[in-house]
């Protein structure tokens, strides 16, 4: 495979994703694919000679696009055009089969490359604090739509991706240089991890000193500026600070530590290169918010030898199922994993021999208790705006449909018979492709039944509008299986957060997706849709429904309820 890795930080500068992305890139050689990254970076001979081989289109292990770029989680994308045209270029140049961008939640190359490329695309999420771009829903909904995995470094950080960018996760480690980071004859050292705002932990393994005699400590900055603890005058020959910023610096100082103390937000990466190197590693429980425990667990491990060499010991051999090749593993079957699905919804995509057509499959007519629209005005209206198809729902009556079908017999507008049901406790459920009306009051798991009487496919929709009547998670989760279309978006709700909660429902169970406008005047109409093929009864709809793209059309919200609200006055006063 050619595969192009996409990194956000200066490829001169040390950086814990840059530890990984050169890791797993010479490990995915090794196993005979052609690895490319592409990277910022403010060392002029990089630069100079990633410009070389863009030039001349020549194979490169690293290519440098331009100088790298202040990131901001409020700041708009600041990639100079310059780069930008070297990243389009190098991706046209490199043919690639894989795109896999790091950080994409940062406003970089990772997002540019992920949102641009027409390779199988991979993102990795590495911190939970590198989530802020782009700001707009619509953006990140435009790269997610671009997206073949999602990964993440931890549960942490995919727990947080997943609020910004929702999606099936896997968690992936950030892998360890087992041959660098190795045990080597121990002193009696303590390495703790110093973290921004977290000096608590390292003043209370100071302090604990004077009870360790014999015990030095060291304590490990990763970036610069990070402020340490006061220390004692009777301790200062026996606490160390050192700034290591890059991984061979680190195994200095780490492969003869006995002992080595986390950060309580601290990098993962550390932690596996402390353990890597035989350390014993003291991160009791609790330590989130009773950071002193680390402390005593400190002093347990440096009082008993015997423990102290198991822990390193098994430390060491955790460390050694995260290699870098291990990960390159997993990373070479993922990007398998992904390209066979691809290829096979290529290959399986139903009706592809059919037209696209736009359908709108949830609106009312005057048969509803809060609409005014006449049935047969409504289908000129549909058929006007260029619709293919549309579903007539009203509420818990079936005429309007009827009508509506009756009406568009002899048109290319399908119409879709359908009703929109009050259930007893439970919201609505929408059956499509009815014949005959369904009473309201009915039971969920009963409304479901009576739509599959006839053949019907059962439609929930808006189902997390907490404006309205809504199911419960428990009904929800207990009819899964009984679900052949989940409203992803509907135009008139209130807050979009509604559309994205229902979005996410169904990526994680695997749900098929619907769209309306739930039209009550004639200008919301096809302001919610799906672009799909068309379709002549039930079994094709659905088949249509797998490849179908959801169109977002919305109006003012505040427009078509003033219009809805006029509409009802004016029948009220005829």
């Amino acid at each position: 495979m050619r595969i192009c890795l996409v990194t956000p930080f200066a490829w001169s500068q040390p950086h814990d994703v840059n530890d990984h992305v050169a890791g797993v890139a010479t490990a995915l050689r090794a196993f005979g694919h052609a690895v490319t990254v592409l990277a910022p970076s403010t060392r002029a001979a990089d630069l100079l000679a990633g410009r070389r081989a863009l030039l001349r289109g020549e194979p490169a292990d690293v290519i440098a696009l331009g100088p790298a770029v202040p990131v901001s989680r409020r700041s708009q994308l600041g990639v100079p055009v310059g780069v930008q045209a070297n990243l389009r270029q190098a991706l046209a140049q490199g043919s690639y089969d894989v795109v896999h961008g790091f950080d994409p939640g940062l406003p970089s190359l990772s997002y540019l490359a992920l949102r641009d490329t027409d390779a199988l695309a991979v993102a990795t999420f590495a911190s939970a604090d590198r989530l802020g771009y782009p700001p707009a829903r619509s953006q990140r909904e435009k790269l997610l739509a671009r997206l073949d995995a999602l990964l993440a470094f931890s549960d942490d950080v995919r727990e947080a991706a997943e609020e910004r960018f929702p999606g099936d996760y896997r968690v992936l480690s950030p892998g360890v240089d087992t041959a660098l980071f190795a045990p080597a004859a121990k002193r009696k050292t303590i390495v703790v991890e110093l973290r921004p705002n977290e000096r608590v932990v390292a003043r209370g393994i100071v302090h604990a000193l004077r009870e360790l005699p014999g015990w030095d400590v060291v304590l490990l900055r990763t970036r610069s500026l990070i402020g340490r603890p006061a220390i004692p005058r009777d301790l200062t020959a026996r606490v160390h600070t050192r700034t290591e910023r890059d991984a061979a610096s680190r195994a200095a100082v780490l492969n003869t530590a006995s002992i080595f103390v986390p950060g309580v937000e601290g990098l993962r990466r550390v932690t596996l290169e402390a353990a890597a190197s035989g350390c014993a590693i003291a991160r009791p429980r609790g330590i989130e918010t009773q950071p002193e425990l680390a402390a005593a667990a400190t002093a347990r491990l440096a009082e008993d030898d015997a423990l102290r060499e198991r822990e390193g010991a098994g430390a060491r051999s955790e460390a050694e199922t995260h290699t870098f090749e291990q990960v390159a593993r997993e990373l070479e079957e993922i990007y398998t994993s992904v390209g066979t699905r691809r290829r096979k919804r290529r290959q399986a995509e139903p009706l592809e021999d059919r037209p696209w057509i736009v359908a709108d499959l949830h609106m009312h007519t005057s048969w509803s208790h809060d609409c005014s629209i006449d049935a047969a005005e409504l289908v000129d209206h549909a058929e006007a705006e260029g619709l293919g198809a549309i579903a007539v729902t009203d509420h818990n009556v079936f005429g309007g449909a009827l009508e509506a079908a009756d009406y568009a017999r002899d048109r290319e507008l399908i119409v879709i018979p359908g009703e929109e049901v009050k259930t007893d406790e439970q919201g609505e459920v929408i059956g499509l492709f009815l014949r005959t009306e369904i009473p309201r009051g009915l039971t969920f798991a009963e409304t479901i039944e009576a739509i599959r009487d006839q053949d019907g496919i059962v439609y929930v929709p808006h189902p997390f509008d907490r404006m309205h009547a809504i199911p419960d998670p428990r009904t929800l989760h207990r009819h899964l299986a009984d679900i052949d279309v989940l409203e992803v978006y509907n135009a008139r709700l209130l807050f979009e957060g509604y559309n994205d909660e229902a979005l996410r429902f169904a990526r994680k169970y695997n749900l098929t997706m619907g769209a309306g406008s739930d039209a009550h005047v004639l200008q919301g109409v096809g302001t919610g849709a799906l672009r799909m093929r068309a379709f002549q009864d039930q079994e094709e709809f659905l088949l249509s429904l797998r490849t179908a793209e959801i169109l977002r059309r919305p109006k003012s919200l505040a427009y078509l309820q003033s219009l809805k609200w006029v509409a009802q006055a004016k029948e009220k006063v005829r």
